[in-house]
């Protein structure tokens, strides 16, 4: 029976939208041309482009982590406009805000910390009840098959393990949001398609709008609904491809006609964006 994505069940109002945002670092270097993208609630956007075309700087940007030089980037657009223009009265609001997360290429661990201790560093943070801290951690640490290693330290885990904590960490807040910034690049590729298939199943079930970067056009091909194809030098938007294919997708779909078929649209995007200056 055919599942239906987040983006499918959702009500498909805009998550994040980009609009003419563009990055110059101080010493002259355009990382980024303006961009505008928009994103749907439930959707899970790739973005794919040669090394130095800016996919990280714009994920940093939507994260927050970096400032658009001109241009602006909003958070659930429509909320935003809701709490400053018709809900002034009512600062409650903010409580249930949907809340946005970020995974790193590297796990980031601390390697002093159990897992349990690093999954809930967030939660500490925020200043959350040790037990509902505990109870959320308990439940995530399920989510990603990793209950049975929550008092084990980084250096006990594989590379995979380190990064489930990761996303552990990342869903303990339960956001909305997943930003993730190529985080199985440097795994095997047998440990890296288990995580891409764990990651759709989080996807669908937690409801998530995910923006992922990532160099793979299989990875792509498999896990997104849509694919932003980026240039480089400057960085900038050359293309967006909708994978238009059902979900849950399982293994057998990257041995597919179909597969192939966006695997090669993908090729030729690249290959574009590359060449163009």
């Amino acid at each position: 029976m055919k599942m239906a994505s987040p983006l499918e069940s959702s009500s498909c109002e805009t998550a994040v939208q980009v609009t003419a945002a563009s990055k110059k670092y101080p010493n002259g270097t355009q990382a980024l041309l303006p961009v505008t993208l928009s994103i749907k609630q439930g959707e899970f956007v790739s973005l794919l482009g040669p090394s130095g075309c800016g996919k990280s700087t714009l994920l940093k940007m939507i994260a927050g982590l970096t400032a658009p030089t001109n241009g602006s980037i909003d958070l659930w657009p429509r909320q935003t406009r809701n709490l400053n223009h018709e809900n002034t009265t009512q600062p409650e609001i903010n409580k249930s805000a949907p809340r946005l997360s970020f995974v790193f290429q590297s796990p980031t661990l601390m390697p002093w910390a159990t897992v349990r201790a690093n999954t809930r560093l967030p939660l500490d943070l925020a200043g959350v009840s040790k037990d509902e801290g505990n109870s959320r951690v308990d439940k995530v640490l399920q989510s990603v098959g990793l209950f049975d290693f929550a008092d084990y330290l980084p250096r006990a885990l594989s590379g995979g393990m380190q990064m489930r904590v990761s996303i552990a960490r990342g869903l303990v807040t339960e956001p909305s949001i997943l930003l993730m910034d190529e985080p199985f690049g440097a795994l095997d590729e047998i440990t890296r398609h288990k995580l891409d298939a764990d990651l759709l199943m989080l996807w669908q079930k937690k409801n998530l709008t995910i923006i992922f970067v990532t160099h793979s056009i299989h990875e792509a091909v498999y896990l997104s609904s849509k694919v932003i194809m980026m240039a480089a030098r400057p960085g900038r938007i050359t293309e967006e491809i909708v994978i238009d294919q059902p979900y849950p997708r399982n293994p057998e779909f990257m041995v597919t006609s179909e597969f192939a078929r966006y695997a090669g649209l993908l090729q030729r995007s690249l290959l574009n964006a590359s060449q163009t200056n």
